[in-house]
């Protein structure tokens, strides 16, 4: 599964919040220093979905707010 999501990071919790045009808007409760995001984004994404965390990749956007992750084993 490929999804285009966009992350808010420093939020007061980590929650799906709607959509930001055509993507998935996500908070993170973690800040967007020294990875921390990133590791974040890939630590919800797999307890959501069920899956462990190796099987979540950030495909695009490592550096940005707009981000494709990959979702394998769903």
């Amino acid at each position: 599964m490929i999804l285009e999501i966009h992350v808010q990071p420093g939020a007061r919790r980590s929650e799906f919040a709607g959509q930001h045009g055509e993507r998935i808007k996500i908070r993170l409760a973690a800040p967007a220093v020294e990875n921390k995001a990133n590791e974040a984004l890939i630590a919800f994404l797999a307890a959501h979905y069920g899956v462990p965390k190796r099987n979540v990749r950030i495909a695009a956007g490592l550096k940005s707010r707009e981000k494709r992750v990959v979702i394998e084993g769903i």
